[in-house]
């Protein structure tokens, strides 16, 4: 089948990659010319055949500007399938704009990371089911061999939805790890903290990939010594809490972990310096000093 990727990142050029594999012919355009197939968008359209299928996987912030582009040079019974890490909310709107000159669009919730090539995607897909059917050849080369990995969410947004909630719950599992392994680092008992670490990975019901994941990274520095506690977030996490929010669902786990990460990022807190104040001022507790 042909395919027009737009955006030749880490992601992108790697789904790229595994579609070929599959035997896809699948045409990619980045602004970048040393990993782009074709100069522009308007090569990438002319590369592939009526009824053409472009994905992007492009940053959220610019794919409006890439969907406007495509309403100008697809046509009618063309689709368009967005698989960046964009708000849900924006997806009812961009379907509208792009059906007005008759092409269809899919929104799609790709996790995997820089290991998909090789493991497979998971998707979480959004859109009408006769436009989901005729991609199921994409999407059954892209995820990974055997019965999980791809879902049908739901109507147009239902993809991205199911994608921020999937990041909301990575933020929880990953923060979860991280406690555990911040109280083993400090109790004087565990000797081998990256040992414990490894022996959780199989016969646990806490084994995962993420868990995987940690114990690598403790292979590579067991006393994570080379990195800095900071940690940014993409906005998924955000708007998994938004939306907890708007619909009244208790998330007290992820919420705490989108505000860790918050913390993370200050060098001093200005809210712990007010606990620090109020301790002195009611219980004349010790406090210390600015450097």
């Amino acid at each position: 089948m042909q395919l027009g990727i737009v955006g030749m990142g880490r992601m992108g050029g790697n789904m790229r990659d595994r579609l070929r594999d599959a035997g896809h012919e699948v045409t990619g355009y980045d602004r970048d010319p040393a990993v782009s197939d074709v100069a522009s968008l308007a090569d990438l359209v002319d590369r592939l055949a009526p009824p053409r299928a472009v994905w992007t996987m492009v940053p959220a912030t610019v794919t409006d500007t890439v969907v406007e582009q495509l309403c100008e040079l697809l046509g009618p019974d063309d689709l368009v399938i967005d698989g960046g890490n964009a708000k849900f909310t924006d997806d009812a709107p961009r379907a509208e704009r792009l059906a007005r000159h008759g092409i269809g669009y899919l929104d799609v919730g790709v996790s995997g990371g820089v290991w998909g090539r090789a493991n497979g995607y998971g998707l979480m897909v959004g859109g009408d089911a006769a436009h989901v059917q005729r991609l199921m050849p994409i999407f059954e080369a892209l995820k990974p061999a055997g019965s999980y990995g791809f879902a049908h969410a739901g109507p147009v947004g239902a993809g991205h939805y199911a994608k921020m909630v999937h990041n909301g719950v990575e933020y929880a599992l990953m923060h979860a790890y991280a406690e555990g392994y911040e109280l083993m680092r400090q109790a004087d008992l565990i000797t081998d903290v990256p040992g414990v670490i490894k022996s959780w990975r199989e016969g646990t019901v806490v084994r995962s990939w993420l868990l995987d994941l940690l114990d690598a990274a403790l292979d590579e520095d067991p006393q994570l010594a080379a990195l800095r506690g900071y940690a940014e977030d993409t906005g998924e996490g955000r708007w998994t809490v938004e939306e907890a929010i708007r619909l009244g669902v208790p998330m007290n786990v992820i919420a705490a972990s989108l505000f860790a990460r918050f913390t993370s990022r200050q060098e001093d807190s200005p809210a712990m310096k007010a606990v620090a104040a109020l301790r002195n001022q009611f219980g004349g507790h010790a406090v210390q000093s600015s450097p």
